[in-house]
């Protein structure tokens, strides 16, 4: 049985240096970086004509989409004995965001809670009056929470809450757009090095160049298997590169 095990490993041996003596190793190898890393390209490509900024405008703009806008008001806590009781009775008007009337308004049960059915799903003012407490704007786009959580306090001034989110969006866009054409950066990176290992040019850079390729995540896990499977195809006829195996450039 040892000999057995011994001659099936020699004859493996011999297998793979006989294919790292092959060209068409190397060039098989080389194939499988550039279609894995082509995949990469496309996802990149994809990503960024998905356009985030317009996607997010369209919703912001629809007028087709409505949603219902609900929630609790809490009275503040005061220390540690009193608040953050539910509040009956307050107002809560549905206005745009230069404050006029939309003519959608309710009250508050004994829970604290309230709903507003049908609202349109663009940037609008919630207005919440009680007596003897500060009246509440809260600025916002139905549709971003699924429940709406305002304090109450006593006095009669105002306060504003601005949940619009425009800056929260802005940076959404921004790191969506950024991911693309990090993805399509990595991916032409990744055609690079497998042009060069079909030229045999240089072993080290068409390594990196593929390793990077692997970043591009095309179709999920195709691309990566692809460029892996390429990198060892090439890993094994590194002899075949210019300066050989120790070739540093």
């Amino acid at each position: 049985m040892g000999d057995e095990d011994q001659e099936g490993g020699i004859d493996l041996e011999y297998f793979l240096e006989d294919i790292s003596e092959e060209p068409s190793t190397r060039v098989a190898g080389a194939i499988l970086i550039i279609i894995g890393s082509i995949l990469g390209v496309w996802l990149g490509v994809m990503l960024i004509s998905g356009n985030p900024d317009d996607i997010l405008s369209a919703t912001l703009d629809s007028s087709e989409e409505y949603s219902d806008v609900s929630g609790i008001v809490m009275s503040e806590m005061v220390g540690n004995d009193s608040g953050g009781e539910p509040v009956e009775g307050v107002r809560v008007r549905l206005l745009s965001v230069d404050g006029e009337t939309t003519g959608k308004e309710t009250f508050t049960d004994s829970d604290g809670r309230f709903t507003l059915l049908e609202v349109r799903r663009d940037p609008a003012l919630l207005s919440f009056t009680h007596s003897g407490n500060n009246t509440t704007k809260l600025f916002f786009v139905p549709g971003d929470e699924t429940q709406i959580v305002i304090t109450m306090s006593e006095g009669n001034g105002e306060n504003v809450i601005d949940r619009l989110g425009e800056s929260y969006q802005s940076t959404s866009v921004s790191i969506a757009t950024a991911i693309a054409l990090i993805t399509l950066l990595l991916g032409l990176m990744g055609v690079y090095g497998g042009v060069e290992a079909y030229r045999g040019n240089s072993y080290r850079r068409s390594w990196w160049l593929a390793f990077l390729g692997l970043w591009s995540r095309g179709m999920i896990f195709i691309g990566p298997l692809l460029i892996l499977t390429g990198m060892g195809l090439v890993t094994l006829t590194r002899e075949q590169f210019s300066g050989g195996k120790n070739s540093n450039s």
